[in-house]
């Protein structure tokens, strides 16, 4: 008699069944999953929200300045952007969707200027 995946019950009904419910068919397909290298399009996109909730987190006035080490303890990647945007400075901020970093170094110190995009920055 066959068991069940995922808890290894006796299986009662049809010869090809594989669970013995709806349960057990869930939790085993996900931590097969879970399991599996992650694809590069996940490792990316949980990379970009990470770094759009650290963004948000500490900008919360739309403008900010941020000590680089201390976003990057908290996992923040800075290689990681959605779009750029290039004041008429020459400054090139990279953006995660709507907010905007900018890297700068005081008295030997990197920093990020943080913003949120504006209307303005579109032309």
């Amino acid at each position: 008699m066959p068991t069940c995946l995922n808890c290894q019950k006796k299986l009662e009904g049809r010869v090809d069944k594989k669970f013995c419910d709806a349960y057990c068919k869930s939790n085993y397909h996900y931590e097969k999953n879970k399991i599996k290298d992650q694809s590069l399009f996940k490792k990316v996109d949980q990379q970009l929200k990470l770094n759009r909730r650290l963004l948000r987190e500490f900008n919360k006035a739309g403008k900010a300045v941020v000590r680089a080490e201390y976003l990057i303890e908290r996992g923040f990647n800075p290689r990681y952007f959605t779009n750029y945007w290039k004041n008429n400075k020459g400054d090139i901020y990279l953006f995660v969707y709507e907010y905007g970093f900018l890297k700068r170094s005081e008295k030997g110190k990197s920093k990020y200027v943080l913003v949120q995009w504006q209307d303005y920055m579109a032309k």
